[in-house]
């Protein structure tokens, strides 16, 4: 049996740190088979495996750091946590760092930060390069975090305009049975892009610069024949672009701007035997200087708890039937 005790510091509360009911405590209990107790402020780990033990320790102290910086324990933060303790105990410390880095700040005041070591990652590749590839699953922030370092570079005047753009393509309708225009029958497509800059600008302020022209918010298609120069450009749900689509968009990027990417190759609505364009991209350009790639994983969601269970779900339905797929082949073979 072994054991490990750690004193927590005088200004956490004990049941901040084990949660409702002691919720945290019984998860941490959970992911590690372990034993925890609280004895007026020391808190022991105990259990058969003495790796399980340390690691269970370690994600307390990474627990108890991240209250002494006053940021909350939700359960997005414990369960990534304990995810990163069960791989990697090394990468803890950075995990509680990620807090440290604030993107910007929404309309009502809420810091926009990485919230895994991933979009960190992701923030940084912004920072560093001129065209930025973002890939991922549901949830992994990759437009989210696109749109607030695009304000973010807007409001320092590094850009004169955000430019927003998405592939028009339907998952199983039609457009033309939407009513409206063409900007109406498109609006929809749009609209998550519409949600995020009015989280993070103000419905008020997004109108306004809507209307002086500084914001643009259109389909792919009208991006054709255009150079874009000095502004912040990102383009959603690549994955449903054609090969020739994100040819030419990324041809449009002029002097003083910068690209983003995003899409989810898992979730590709192009016809049958149309190839996506993001994955042709990311394979062409991945070792040209000035285009950063990544490659966000099911770690890196940080939607509820729930999307990552489906997104599991479904990557194992996948993996099993590529393995049938190959053992098929291979029987053909013999």
């Amino acid at each position: 049996m072994s054991s490990q005790t750690i004193t927590a510091p005088e200004n956490i509360y004990i049941t901040e740190l084990f949660g409702s009911l002691d919720s945290n405590i019984r998860r941490i209990e959970h992911a590690f088979g372990v034993n925890i107790t609280n004895r007026g402020g020391d808190i022991s780990v105990s259990g058969e495996s003495d790796e399980n033990v340390k690691a269970a320790a370690s994600v307390i102290k990474s627990l108890v750091r991240t209250l002494q910086k006053g940021e909350e324990l939700d359960d997005q933060r414990l369960g990534y946590l304990i995810a990163t303790g069960r791989e990697d105990l090394d990468s803890l410390q950075s995990a509680v760092d990620l807090t440290d880095d604030t993107v910007c700040m929404t309309f009502s005041g809420k810091p926009i930060r990485a919230r895994t070591l991933g979009q960190k990652k992701y923030i940084d590749l912004i920072r560093k390069n001129t065209v930025i590839f973002s890939v991922g699953p549901a949830g992994t922030g990759k437009t989210y975090l696109s749109m607030a370092m695009a304000v973010a570079s807007f409001k320092r005047g590094e850009v004169a305009r955000i430019i927003l753009t998405r592939p028009a393509i339907e998952a199983g309708e039609k457009l033309g049975f939407l009513p409206g225009d063409m900007q109406q029958k498109v609006d929809p497509y749009l609209r998550p892009l519409y949600d995020a800059l009015n989280d993070i600008m103000g419905a008020e302020t997004h109108a306004k610069n809507t209307e002086k022209q500084a914001i643009e918010v259109a389909p792919l298609a009208y991006m054709r024949g255009r150079t874009l120069d000095n502004a912040f450009i990102v383009l959603d749900e690549a994955q449903n672009t054609t090969p020739e689509q994100m040819k030419m968009f990324l041809t449009r990027i002029g002097y003083g701007s910068k690209c983003i990417i995003t899409g989810d190759i898992t979730q590709i609505d192009l016809p049958d035997g149309k190839k996506s364009g993001l994955i042709e991209a990311v394979k062409l350009l991945k070792n040209i200087e000035g285009i950063g790639i990544s490659m966000l994983t099911n770690k890196d969601v940080v939607r509820h708890p729930l999307v990552q269970k489906i997104i599991n779900a479904y990557d194992a339905r996948d993996a099993k039937i590529k393995k049938a797929k190959l053992l098929k082949q291979e029987s053909r073979g013999m």
